[in-house]
């Protein structure tokens, strides 16, 4: 295994290439401690050293950090560690480490989600956002479903009502479209809409 190239990030940062592949990040210092020199060859036992010595403490050390920061969804917490230029392998250690602790639980976080945005969105319009975030299929719905249970859109259709001053009883027709529309828009079915007014 030759070490095709070292590129500079930043003044103490570099990318280190691996027959002409992209390898991982390492600082100077570490560079030197490794022996890694562009040009020279370095065995499948560094490398396997750099990973555990160094980079895998990194990625948990990122990730207990992303997640203090704010919750996350494993699939949002991957691509900030992508972002990192972190080895997929890296990836799957450091997240296997933050699920062990319960750091990153995906079906909390939907029903967290559906808790703080059901009184603003509507079922359509929170499922698209979670999408967003990583987070669909059976799990999703399932939650969803056991969530609004026994409740309807209504409840939330009249909050944005309330919210926007919206008095269907004091608004002329044109004024009544524009709300319907802004509704749809909003992924809320005629049914209930009709039902809110």
């Amino acid at each position: 295994m030759i070490v095709t190239n070292i590129e500079s990030i930043t003044k103490t940062k570099c990318r280190v290439y691996i027959d002409e592949e992209f390898a991982f990040v390492l600082y100077k210092g570490e560079l030197r401690q490794y022996q890694i020199h562009k040009g020279e060859e370095t065995s499948e036992e560094t490398i396997s050293r750099i990973k555990n010595e160094i980079l895998i403490k990194r990625a948990k050390l990122r990730s207990m950090h992303l997640l203090n920061a704010m919750p996350r969804t494993e699939h949002q917490l991957r691509e900030k560690l992508k972002q990192n230029e972190y080895a997929d392998d890296v990836i799957d250690a450091a997240v296997s480490y933050v699920k062990s602790f319960g750091y990153i639980n995906d079906e909390a976080y939907i029903r967290n989600f559906i808790i703080n945005k059901r009184s603003s969105k509507s079922k359509r319009e929170i499922v698209m956002l979670l999408g967003q975030k990583g987070l669909r299929g059976e799990c999703v719905d399932h939650i969803m479903e056991e969530m609004y249970a026994e409740e309807s859109e209504l409840s939330t259709i009249k909050e944005i009502m309330r919210k926007k001053r919206w008095n269907p009883s004091e608004m002329e027709e044109k004024e009544k479209q524009k709300m319907f529309g802004y509704l749809m828009r909003k992924g809320f079915s005629y049914e209930e809409i009709r039902r809110a007014l």
